[in-house]
């Protein structure tokens, strides 16, 4: 049989890299994506003509094949759109289905709290749905560090309280945990949830801070800092992310009685904000025009990722420094925003 992987989201950040990944080792992968407007989507064009896809040509529910990839298809579907999903599953048979659609961000969810309802709760029920009807050997689904709240306890581990988010954000990828676990206890479906830590790298998100900072700095432009500055992040370098999402794909849980499993995903390494603003600095080459200003809702003081339990399943180790993934990110950002 024909090794086939799904990946939602494939227009997003994380999608894109985990899509090359596959390709690049030989996997058939069909990807999907409602390719909305939450953030620029000629940045989302672009990642998908990097996979050979033109954006121009996409039409709803019709799948666009590649002229880069011949082990690669796309095509556009929203996941709240349940008969479309039913549509596309009847048509493929896949043997992993990696779960990333999602309406993302933490400050966005106080203002468009029915995005998430949609993406998050019904979108994911959906997804869960389809892998119940078409069954997969295992269903990998992102997370977020965002569940674990306010806990105090450092570094954050799979077994701590995250009963109590401070965002919708956080409360959607939580209900994500929870609603995962009643159909791995059900109808014996493997699932994988991964919290992911602070991603960062090259075709990131630019309503992320360090995208928007250095955005800023090259623009002559004031940043916001947040707490004063006074808050640490675990930023996650892309490649260890995809690495460590890869190779668990190949593990499902061997609990018999309920196939599932939460990991954390991270850089098992917090760095306070300012420091991550000063190598954005001098790689540059320009001081940040710096604005204070107190903590904001749904923000948190620390993350920091407890990464024994992935250790453990798959041998992650994240590899990549601060440094040296903010130089790469440069990098393309130059390239790709034409500002040197």
């Amino acid at each position: 049989m024909e090794k086939k992987v799904l990946i939602t989201g494939g227009a997003g950040f994380i999608g894109f890299h985990l899509i090359k990944k596959f390709l690049s080792n030989n996997y058939f992968v069909i990807s999907i994506d409602n390719l909305n407007t939450y953030y620029d989507q000629n940045l989302k064009n672009a990642r998908l003509k990097e996979l050979g896809i033109d954006y121009s040509k996409l039409n709803y529910k019709k799948i666009s094949s590649s002229s880069v990839y011949d082990n690669f298809l796309f095509c556009k579907i929203d996941i709240v759109d349940n008969q479309a999903l039913e549509e596309f599953f009847k048509l493929h048979e896949f043997q992993v289905v990696i779960h990333l659609a999602a309406q993302a961000g933490v400050r966005y969810s106080l203002t468009n709290p029915e995005e998430y309802t949609k993406s998050n709760l019904v979108g994911f029920s959906n997804i869960l749905e389809m892998v119940k009807k078409f069954p997969t050997q295992h269903f990998l689904y992102a997370s977020s560090s965002s569940v674990y709240g306010l806990n105090k306890k450092i570094p954050f581990c799979e077994e701590d309280r995250t009963d109590q988010p401070v965002s919708l954000y956080a409360a959607t990828k939580k209900a994500n945990e929870i609603m995962s676990y009643s159909y791995s206890k059900l109808y014996q479906i493997p699932t994988s949830g991964l919290r992911f830590f602070t991603v960062y790298g090259p075709w990131g998100r630019p309503d992320m801070a360090y995208y928007k900072f250095a955005k800023a700095i090259y623009e002559d432009k004031p940043i916001e800092v947040y707490n004063q500055g006074n808050m640490k992040r675990d930023f996650t370098y892309i490649d260890d992310i995809v690495e460590g999402v890869y190779k668990l794909s190949f593990y499902p849980p061997s609990n018999l009685e309920v196939p599932y499993e939460i990991y954390n995903i991270g850089n098992n390494s917090p760095v306070n904000l300012l420091t991550m603003i000063e190598i954005l600095e001098k790689l540059i080459g320009k001081t940040a025009k710096k604005v204070f200003l107190p903590m904001q809702p749904g923000d948190v003081y620390e993350t920091y990722a407890d990464v024994e339990k992935l250790n453990k399943a798959i041998g992650y180790k994240p590899s990549c420094s601060l440094q040296t993934g903010l130089e790469k990110f440069i990098d393309w950002f130059n390239s790709f925003h034409k500002y040197d």
